[in-house]
């Protein structure tokens, strides 16, 4: 999804528009005082949105970096910031998965950096021959006073001296939607730039300048490995691809699968502001390595539960980041959890967060919304909630959208359905239903229709043989979230609310409506990919597992054949230890070692592997299929 093109003010912060948006019919007890401030009532006190500026964004991060005669400068638009700037060349072309070499590590002056190019990397260090080309780019690390990570930065420039700023890559370039005749390569620049990518003698042309960019590569090879070059002005990078093979060949392949990478203790990489960089990118090259054709990541990329927009993609990109010199060769698709959670949050005088709510406008400001800004996911999915069968009347975009946060994939004889368990997500509603939104774990009508629409064409692909179904939260979980997910220590009154209104089901009965379409509507659906717990573990659902509680009175799911759970969000966030639930007995290798799955597909067979990316030993194996 291209990139909105907001006022300045309104990218720092969602809660400032330049005119108040309509306050959606679907939320309850929300409106605005006389000077256009937004709160909240609940009974007699109002409680309005938050509206403090936060102070780190992606655009302040960007550093509005300008040339000099010896290099150039960065500045990051806070005169009293005191962090430190590391800096170091960009090996583009010489290795595989390019990385900054930092060479030096400066303090900030009012906010500001002056790089010395010329006296910096002057020989013995131009390894990329800067002086002779009078082409080169700057990786900078942006660190605060403490010495956590802020951002990851690239830069451009052209001469030798003086230099100018040229047109830069400063986040990608990343596959998406790679199919067995098609793919798409996306990227963002800093400045506008007509691109191009070129795929053997096939060269795909942008016709407009943008600074984002996604370009379709078509006509292409099914099952291929391909070299490919993104030429971006004078500025070019070069990498491969592989082609998914052609639709039912059954050809052997792997894939790979985790979540929660949220930023952790310990510093370092693993406390990059927003993500655990360092897990991530040992994942991503444990994956790699292994040779997965995509990494299916769903949910709780980052810390999130923000207000402002800016804020959610300055961590978003640095997640990106992590990844990023292995998503050049092997697509990563990012499914929405309940941290990317971004709105109206509103509090008391003492600052206590009493509501919060999906930002609207929802077309710029919810977190589907940014979500969709800030990756390319297929766009099959279905619309939104309005219209549903729970608020029919509600039919004026009352809901914000599914498109690119919902949606399912195909590699060969494999399909992935990715979910939004996390869908206009309220995070306080648990405890007051009284805003209205929706709960963390329910899948709401309009997406489970959508989900058994979607099954029932995977029935009835011949070239499918595997379906998968990823989303966030686990139906049963197991350490860390059984006070919620699908299960709220089995409070089925746990629902969402719209336009005042209860949903008809409870959390649980949802649950159970959701895993009848797996189960009872599909022969393919092989497992249920989650994570939202921070830990690794597996469980195989079949009618002897317990899944209720003492004294439920309401009709049971049919587990008429054995489904298997497998929760992974072992991916950096901090870990959760296993508690107690009805399916405990039937928990199988629970760990908090960091882990990755792959998944091993051979035909009719599916063998899952886990290894752990940081010490890369072997935790677990077994075969699903």
């Amino acid at each position: 999804m291209k990139r909105l093109l907001l006022p300045a003010f309104l990218a720092l912060h969602l809660s400032l528009p330049a005119q108040t948006p309509r306050i959606p019919a679907s939320y309850t007890n929300l409106a605005y005082d006389k000077g256009g401030r937004l709160y909240f009532q609940k009974g007699k006190e109002r409680y309005f949105a938050d509206n403090t500026a936060p102070l780190y964004t992606l655009e302040r991060m960007l550093g509005k970096p300008a040339g000099t005669a010896d290099g150039l400068t960065l500045d990051f638009g806070m005169p009293e910031f005191k962090g430190t700037v590391t800096y170091g060349l960009i090996p583009y072309g010489i290795t595989p998965h390019p990385l900054p070499a930092y060479l030096k590590s400066r303090p900030l002056e009012e906010g500001k950096i002056s790089i010395n190019v010329k006296k910096d990397f002057r020989n013995p260090y131009d390894m990329i021959g800067w002086q002779k080309s009078g082409r080169l780019s700057i990786g900078y690390r942006v660190q605060d006073e403490a010495g956590m990570i802020l951002y990851d930065g690239v830069v451009s420039l052209k001469g030798t001296g003086p230099f100018e700023v040229a047109p830069t890559v400063i986040e990608g370039p990343f596959l998406a939607d790679v199919q067995h005749r098609s793919a798409t390569v996306w990227f963002e620049t800093n400045l506008p730039v007509t691109a191009k990518v070129q795929v053997g003698d096939k060269i795909f042309s942008e016709k407009d300048a943008a600074t984002h960019h996604e370009i379709v590569l078509d006509g292409l090879t099914p099952d291929t490995h391909y070299p490919y070059t993104v030429t971006y002005g004078d500025f070019s990078q070069s990498y491969t691809l592989q082609t998914a093979p052609a639709p039912g060949a059954r050809r052997p392949f792997t894939f790979a699968y985790s979540s929660d990478s949220r930023h952790a203790l310990g510093g370092g990489e693993r406390m990059v502001y927003g993500a655990n960089n360092y897990i991530m990118k040992k994942s991503a090259a444990l994956a790699v390595q292994q040779g997965a054709a995509f990494f299916q990541f769903t949910g709780d990329m980052i810390n999130g539960y923000l207000s402002g927009r800016g804020e959610q993609l300055l961590q978003f990109a640095n997640w990106k980041r992590a990844v990023e010199p292995f998503w050049h060769y092997m697509p990563v698709i990012a499914g929405q959890g309940n941290h990317e959670a971004l709105g109206y949050i509103f509090t008391d005088k003492e600052g206590k967060w009493t509501a919060f709510v999906d930002g609207f406008p929802y077309e710029t400001a919810s977190a589907e919304a940014v979500m969709a800004e800030a990756f390319v996911n297929p766009l099959n999915g279905p619309e939104g909630e309005d219209g549903g069968a729970i608020a029919p009347e509600l039919t004026q975009a009352e809901f914000p959208t599914y498109k690119e946060n919902v949606f399912y994939y195909t590699w060969d004889n494999v399909a992935m359905v990715v979910l939004n368990s996390d869908y206009w997500y309220a995070p306080l509603l648990q405890a007051d239903p009284s805003t209205g939104g929706n709960l963390h774990g329910y899948l709401m009508d309009r997406q489970l229709q959508w989900l058994e629409n979607t099954l029932a064409a995977l029935e009835a692909d011949t070239a499918i043989d595997h379906v998968f179904v990823t989303l966030h939260t686990p139906c049963f979980p197991n350490g860390g979230h059984v006070g919620d997910d699908m299960w709220y220590r089995g409070d089925n009154s746990k629902r969402p609310f719209i336009g005042g209104k209860p949903a008809a089901e409870g959390i649980i009965e949802r649950r159970d409506r959701f895993l009848d379409l797996l189960i009872n509507k599909s022969a393919k659906t092989l497992a249920v990919l989650c994570g939202d717990e921070h830990n690794y573990n597996r469980l195989l659902l079949t009618a002897e597992v317990n899944i209720y509680p003492d004294g439920w009175d309401k009709p049971k799911l049919n587990v008429s054949r054995p489904i298997w759970q497998i929760t992974n969000g072992a991916a950096g966030a901090p870990y959760y230890a296993q508690e107690q639930a009805p399916w405990s007995a039937h928990t199988q290798m629970f760990t908090v070692q960091h882990a990755l799955c792959l998944f091993d597909v051979d035909g009719k067979k599916v063998k899952m592997r886990v290894l752990n990316p940081d010490a890369l030993n072997v935790i677990d194996e077994v075969e699903m299929r």
